[in-house]
């Protein structure tokens, strides 16, 4: 019997589950993360094996994390999380193991996810975007990642918001050291700021305050709509998928569903836009279940 374990090692929580060969889940567990490296990694450690002891069961690991592995260190790299950054975290938590650990970046996992079983199954080519505390992309392709030459495929959040407006400009800092990301505008956080002003996080609220007539939110929400359709404008014009799903904390919100898809066709170049647009079928859980997918079951 396989069993897969993924883990999706987040900023503040490192999340695990297995699989059973059926493809059920057989396990979760939810710890915070230590975000100091080496605790880090002993954590994750300290989850399979406990996991694998309740299962009786030697499993195969996917971890999915906020970056991606260099393929020119082998250290891991554009991690927001950066105190990860420049440690050849597959290696040593496979050290750790002694085992191949699979690690793959965060929304590499979310849409493997998607396109196994989740809202675009059976879909041939699929664009997964992650709209929560920063803003992240990938691509799947006839049930394969893309990860690219330099395994950076799908990062759509670091490239800047196309077609500025006068409300938009000057483009803002990102971490990554370019300006004007998608990330900046479009993330949980760059909402929050752009209703509320500097040093604002949190946008959970913003979805029930305009729905209370909040002309704030409104606006707010409306701008976002209109960048967001931008950004998925200038996407699909390169890559037209057969269906874009959204995940992270802001996928619940109505707007991207209702007021997205009639933006696109201004600047999208086909005679008619019907790209579907949709909420992640696994929710919250999509990132962890696709780390386990990283490991197909065998044929």
């Amino acid at each position: 019997m396989t069993y897969r374990i993924g883990i999706d090692f987040g900023g503040t929580k490192i999340e695990i589950i297995a699989l059973s060969p059926d493809g059920a889940v057989a396990l979760r567990r939810r710890v915070p993360n230590p975000r100091i490296y080496d605790e880090a990694v002993r954590t994750v450690v300290e989850l399979v094996t406990c996991a694998e002891a309740e299962i009786g069961h030697t499993c195969t690991v996917g971890v999915g994390i906020p970056g991606a592995i260099s393929p020119f260190t082998g250290a891991v790299h554009n991690a927001n999380s950066v105190w990860m950054n420049d440690h050849p975290f597959d290696r040593d938590l496979g050290t750790a193991l002694q085992r191949e650990v699979r690690v793959e970046n965060d929304a590499n996992c979310f849409v493997l996810s998607e396109a196994s079983d989740g809202a675009a199954a059976g879909k041939r080519v699929v664009f997964g975007v992650i709209l929560g505390t920063g803003c992240g992309g990938a691509i799947v392709v006839d049930g394969q990642l893309l990860t690219g030459l330099h395994r950076i495929g799908g990062e759509w959040g670091h490239n800047p918001l196309p077609w500025p407006r006068p409300e938009d400009l000057p483009y803002p800092k990102c971490f990554c050291g370019n300006e004007g990301c998608l990330e900046r505008y479009l993330s949980g956080p760059a909402l929050a700021e752009d209703c509320d002003g500097p040093g604002q996080h949190d946008a959970t609220a913003l979805q029930a305050r305009a729905a209370a007539g909040d002309a704030c939110a409104v606006a707010a929400l409306a701008r976002h709509a209109d960048r967001l359709a931008r950004g998925l404008a200038a996407l699909i014009n390169i890559l037209d998928p057969d269906i874009i799903v959204i995940g992270g904390g802001l996928s619940n919100m109505a707007h991207i569903y209702r007021d997205v898809p009639p933006l696109l066709g201004r600047n999208v170049v086909a005679q008619r836009v019907v790209t579907p647009i949709v909420p992640a079928m696994h929710g919250d859980s999509s990132g962890v279940r696709g780390a386990a997918w990283l490991w197909p079951l065998p044929g």
